[in-house]
């Protein structure tokens, strides 16, 4: 499971990487108006992801449960029907992106300078969604079978591409549609790979539509309407806020928040890579009747969710505004600065539970009550979002995501521990209390190189990283982990220099 959940770690840094070095440099390209017109489409457009109605998910819950049971018929009627749906859901997303575009057009005020660049550059947008459905099949069929670090692979190679080609279209002209055209040389990239990929590895497993299954589609529906929900609630919580800045401020506010926001949701991302790995594993425990095991996963995952969001966290809490400073550009250190730290307050925790506990009930089938609280997060982040935007600007958009998480992020805890069979006080104990001591120092040490050295450079925020890990590492061998039932770190490093002198 480590190297699974540590090859997606290492898609997710590549991808901070990636972003560290285009987001400045498209938004210096585009201008703010420009950047905040793409960020505008692709608020919008990403709301026609719903339409594939929760399927991917669900797939890979009956795809993973298939693969246990050794029944590649059945694994083969799963794909199909999954292919006939993605194939309809497409189908109606070019439907809805027609209606979109519509609404765009005439809903928000564009710069002049940006207008038909934006027109053209949401159709291919929109266009790409559609089409994108299908590419999630091969996904789930690799990760179904637990073949996680052969799938980062090809993300990584798509990656690389984006990186390629954004610097050289953008060099030539600064152009929405070449941002478009981007995305969509990425889709065609890790679709053909993953599809040769699969046919050469798995021999038994055929993606053909002479398999579809309407007893399957039915078993999958009865899945994915509860996905659905949550991808609603996520879209909400997380994809909204610049429609709404665009609505009642201006389209050119719009990257002040969404610079703040991608650094929370690549962290999401890094969190969220256990999910990937931790909700299949759920499922072939469950089914393999290992309580025992799963409730070791939970434990001990959930501390690693925890330790890692709390050493991020810490940092961008701090010194995020510095850093900010320094990567975008002075204008964007208060508001930009002010956003991140309500965010990411509220991220430390809301992150651990969104990796690990509400991945666990999915995988389990317990999706009903998680679900319809992760959709009620994200209304009533809708709603304060809309209640506090004209008094408290951008910071008040903040408020409006960091509130409904911690709730919803409680809610699932509770749930969680108690599917699992272990007390919340359990939990605490375990997962919360030595890892939230052990943050203290490196608070300290954070604290004192923002007030009291002042850290504002290039090589001070450097400098403040490596010393903040170093210290993150040593509490965490030390103390944090040291006797951990599941994790011990320091009996670890002992028997590895054992092993060293032999």
């Amino acid at each position: 499971m480590l190297k699974n959940v540590g090859s997606t770690w290492v898609v997710t840094l590549v991808t901070i990487g990636v972003t560290y070095f285009l987001t400045p440099f498209v938004l210096h390209s585009l201008g703010e108006d420009g950047y905040g017109s793409w960020m505008l489409i692709n608020s919008l457009t990403g709301y026609l992801a719903l339409l594939v109605l929760g399927v991917p998910m669900a797939s890979v819950r009956y795809f993973a449960e298939h693969v246990a049971d050794g029944d590649t018929r059945k694994l083969n009627q799963a794909i199909g029907s999954c292919l006939g749906l993605y194939l309809a859901m497409g189908a109606a997303a070019l439907l809805a992106g027609a209606g979109m575009y519509a609404f765009f057009s005439h809903a928000y005020s564009v710069p002049a300078a940006w207008r038909l660049d934006a027109n053209q550059a949401f159709v291919l947008v929109a266009l790409n969604g559609a089409v994108g459905f299908i590419a999630v099949l091969p996904e789930g069929i690799m990760a179904a079978h637990d073949d996680f670090v052969l799938r980062n692979l090809v993300i990584l190679g798509r990656l690389v591409l984006r990186f390629g080609l954004t610097f050289a279209l953008l060099t030539l002209r600064a152009s929405l549609v070449f941002l478009a055209l981007i995305q969509i040389a990425g889709f065609a990239f890790e679709f053909s790979v993953s599809w040769l990929l699969i046919r050469w590895r798995y021999r038994g497993v055929r993606i053909r539509l002479a398999d579809f299954d309407w007893k399957m589609v039915r078993r999958i529906f009865s899945f994915s309407v509860y996905v659905l929900m949550l991808n609603v609630g996520g879209r909400l919580s997380f994809e909204t806020d610049s429609l709404v800045i665009g609505a009642f401020l201006n389209v050119g506010k719009i990257p002040f928040y969404t610079v703040a926001n991608t650094l929370i949701l690549y962290l999401m991302d890094f969190v969220i890579a256990i999910a990937a790995v931790v909700m299949p594993m759920a499922t072939k425990l469950k089914t393999e009747g290992r309580s025992g095991e799963l409730r070791e996963v939970f434990l001990k995952w959930s501390k690693i969710a925890l330790s890692l969001t709390l050493m991020a966290g810490l940092f961008l809490i701090v010194l995020g505004p510095k850093f900010i400073r320094w990567w975008i550009g002075p204008a964007f250190e208060v508001p930009t600065g002010q956003v991140l730290q309500i965010l990411m307050v509220s991220s430390l925790v809301f992150l651990p539970v969104r990796g690990v506990a509400q991945p666990i009930l999915m995988g389990l089938g317990k999706v009903r009550l998680p679900t319809i609280a992760f959709l009620g997060a994200g209304v009533l982040n809708l709603l304060l979002s809309l209640a506090l935007v004209r008094p408290l600007g951008l910071p008040g958009v903040a408020l409006g995501t960091a509130i409904p998480n911690v709730l919803f992020a409680l809610f699932v805890l509770v749930l969680a521990c108690r599917e699992l069979e272990t007390s919340f006080a359990n939990y605490v104990r375990y997962v919360v209390v030595r890892a939230s001591l052990g943050a203290l120092p490196a608070l300290a040490l954070l604290l004192w190189l923002r007030l009291g050295v002042r850290v504002d450079t290039f090589a001070g925020l450097t400098s403040a990283g490596v010393a903040l890990m170093l210290l993150f590492g040593l509490t965490w061998v030390l103390f944090v982990y040291r006797n951990d039932p599941y994790l011990n770190l320091a009996g670890g490093l002992s028997r590895l220099r054992v092993w060293s002198r032999q």
